[in-house]
């Protein structure tokens, strides 16, 4: 089984999984309307009982999110208005798409919130919200309370993002500082009914840190807040304005984020359309469809990115030395979203990085290709999904006087992989189900 067959059989594994978690196709499974019914999970709405229905939203996924709804209730829609990534975008009839900055916040994302809100402020008893949820959504509802602006917050994002922080942590804080995340998008538009659709992209589906929960009651406090920024040592580096923010929260001079119970969710519906276990047991089937033995590892997958890949590298190992846990030829897969703590000023991201760890653990051994891929089509802030490896990956890196440590060290992997031609390159997605990874061992 050649290296370049187990690349291709790679390549074709991920793309399956990306084409199980279509957003398009998720909005279509979970929402069917037949005439003034329309039926969500086990709810159905009669649409003649609402004056008007206006669809809102955020996310890498918003546009084929929102591309389906107008399918699905076309003229049906009064008006809408949703934030995406740049580049993010497709034609739509009814609803208006503003592209904005992601992951840190911009001055465009700002306008479309308060466009939003706008929207959201307008409706009524009689009225039906249908929020469209997807992977990117905080950076992309930027809101900041009074007092504290978007520089800052952009100063804030850039700090938890290189301090290693998971994204629950990161959404805890966001929450904290927001008009419109943790529950306070359900807060403007009640006592509208609000119809949330969720493109998951947080391990394990919470729906209180999907895009920081704008429609969820919030589990969090601003104590967790002054935890986590003292757990990473940022408390003292963040602006003072945000501080000051926090600190007010403590003591109880700030009111606290919308949490269960309180009557703002009494007309809230919330579902997840798609999630990384889709994607990974998708990846899996066409595995075995490819005849490989299969196992998937976990949808859950978090730590610190080069620890998570010498795991996988060990596991390809254990395959080759003792037929455990698969026989080959061996397939497994994981899922879920590591965190890069940066120490170096190169470029990359969470994907390209693991595969250069791992590119070091499995050199020299044969026949061995790991894959790590963003399910968005972007790895940090580059053009790449992520990266692709094989045993011989190092050694073709040295023939060039390129030293992986080196680059490893410096977190600047896509410098070490382009020249090599080992990038994956996807383009955008338009979807956003965390990472999907793959481990190939080959029969000799």
């Amino acid at each position: 089984m050649s290296i370049s067959k187990l690349r291709q059989d790679a390549r074709k594994i991920f793309d399956a999984g990306l084409q199980a978690v279509d957003p398009k196709v998720g909005v279509h499974k979970s929402l069917k309307c037949e005439s003034e019914c329309l039926e969500v999970g086990e709810r159905t709405y009669q649409l003649s009982d609402f004056n008007n229905i206006f669809v809102v939203g955020a996310g890498k996924a918003g546009a084929p999110m929102a591309a389906a709804v107008e399918e699905i209730l076309g003229d049906k829609i009064s008006k809408g208005t949703i934030n995406v990534k740049y580049g993010h975008t497709e034609p739509l009839k009814k609803i208006k798409i503003t592209e904005a900055g992601h992951p840190v916040p911009d001055q465009a994302g700002l306008w479309g919130t308060l466009e939003i809100i706008e929207l959201l402020a307008s409706a009524r008893e009689n009225d039906l919200v249908i929020c469209l949820i997807s992977g990117g959504g905080s950076a992309l509802l930027p809101l900041p309370v009074d007092g504290i602006s978007l520089a800052e917050k952009q100063e804030l994002t850039q700090k938890l993002l290189a301090c290693g922080a998971a994204i629950n942590e990161i959404n805890a804080i966001r929450k904290h500082i927001s008009k419109i995340k943790g529950g306070q998008l359900a807060r403007i538009a009640f006592p509208a009914t609000l119809l949330n659709l969720i493109l998951s992209d947080v391990v394990g589906d919470p729906l209180d840190a999907i895009a920081s929960g704008p429609t969820v009651a919030d589990t969090s406090t601003f104590q967790d807040v002054k935890d986590i920024l003292n757990r990473y040592g940022i408390w003292r580096d963040i602006p003072i304005p945000i501080q000051s923010h926090i600190q007010k929260g403590l003591n109880r001079e700030t009111p606290e984020t919308p949490k269960s119970g309180d009557e703002i969710f009494s007309k809230v519906q919330n579902v997840i359309i798609g999630s990384n276990i889709q994607a990974v047991l998708a990846a899996k089937n066409q595995a075995h469809n490819l005849e490989y033995n299969s196992l998937v590892l976990s949808s859950l997958m978090e730590g610190e990115t080069k620890e998570v890949a010498r795991v996988h590298a060990a596991i390809a190992k254990e395959i080759l030395k003792t037929g455990n846990p698969l026989k080959r030829p061996a397939c497994v897969i994981s899922g879920g979203e590591t965190t890069v703590t940066l120490r170096g000023d190169g470029k990359g991201g969470r994907n390209q990085e693991f595969i250069l760890a791992a590119a070091i653990d499995i050199s020299g051994l044969e026949p061995v290709v790991i894959l790590s891929g963003g399910t968005d089509g972007t790895d940090g802030p580059t053009d790449a999904a992520g990266a692709i490896c094989d045993g011989q990956t190092i050694s073709k890196a040295k023939r060039r006087g390129m030293n992986a440590m080196g680059y490893l060290s410096k977190n600047d992997s896509y410098s070490f992989f382009k020249p090599l031609g080992d990038l994956l390159m996807t383009g955008p997605t338009k979807t956003n189900v965390m990472d999907l990874r793959i481990i190939l061992v080959g029969d000799n």
